[in-house]
């Protein structure tokens, strides 16, 4: 069984029970699984995140994120039907990132399940649906929409939810960011990493703690030791400055995770390029 979830996340799971049930009302898994028989197939999301052309490369899966519940709207300009994803999205490729995250989630994070397709029109990059993955149609739903990775976050799910949905993701061609906060739930999930198959699955962790919301980029070189494979480790929140990922990159860890930093500047591309510049 999974440790409980914690309170933040508990009413956006239960909301997303919710809405699961309706959407699958309205569209069946076979219907699902003839779409994605007919979308184009997966970019690499796995190979983006974990090649490196030399040592001081570092991975970025830049993202695009309209609000958040401890952030609200992160800028007013993202208010209203002008947000463009696909146009941040150009801007993160002339940044440097090497993959695109993008929240899909309606009622917390202002995001939508078109989105996906949209960037991925706009550029060649891999796709990851940030969402809360509870139920195994929402992968068959996400593949249907463009997505070539999904996160899974081990806060609400269960072990056996985590093998099922491991293997579907990667018999769909798809990489799963595997993501946990806390110590207990990183020794939980760490045997799953790379199962079904190595070279489907990164491992997040989150820097941002749940209960609090508070954000420690010390959270990740805490529990660095843990980690089996540094390689697929992916840092996820509170990276701003060039000194985090420099610290991140001394470490061991060559691939993060960011978004709201990115988000609050007037280009994210060119916030990213400077952050980069600079490690």
């Amino acid at each position: 069984m999974h440790a409980m979830i914690p309170a933040t996340l508990r009413d956006i799971v239960e909301h997303k029970r919710a809405e699961v049930q309706r959407a699958k009302a309205a569209i069946t898994t076979l219907e699902l699984e003839s779409l994605v028989a007919q979308a184009d197939p997966p970019r690499n999301f796995f190979a983006a995140a974990t090649r490196h052309p030399d040592a001081r490369h570092m991975s970025i899966i830049a993202e695009v994120k309209r609000k958040s519940p401890s952030a609200g709207l992160i800028r007013p300009s993202y208010e209203g039907p002008g947000f463009s994803p696909e146009s941040i999205a150009r801007q993160y490729l002339l940044g440097g990132a090497s993959a695109i995250s993008c929240l899909t989630d309606e009622k917390f994070f202002g995001g939508h399940l078109s989105f996906i397709q949209r960037i991925r029109e706009a550029v060649p990059l891999p796709v990851l649906r940030k969402d809360f993955i509870i139920d195994p149609w929402q992968i068959w739903e996400s593949r249907a929409a463009g997505a070539d990775a999904i996160l899974l976050i081990a806060e609400c799910l269960t072990e056996s939810d985590i093998s099922d949905m491991l293997i579907l993701a990667q018999r769909l061609g798809m990489t799963t960011l595997l993501e946990c906060h806390d110590t207990e739930n990183l020794l939980r999930v760490r045997p799953y990493v790379g199962f079904p198959h190595p070279g489907y699955c990164l491992l997040g962790i989150n820097n941002r703690n749940l209960e609090t919301m508070k954000v420690d980029l010390n959270h990740t070189l805490r529990n660095i030791d843990l980690v089996d494979d540094v390689s697929v480790l992916v840092s996820e929140s509170g990276i701003a400055l060039p000194s985090d990922l420099t610290r991140l990159r001394r470490a061991g860890v060559r691939a993060a995770l960011i978004g709201e930093s990115l988000m609050r500047t007037d280009d994210p591309g060119k916030a990213l390029e400077a952050l980069l510049a600079r490690t």
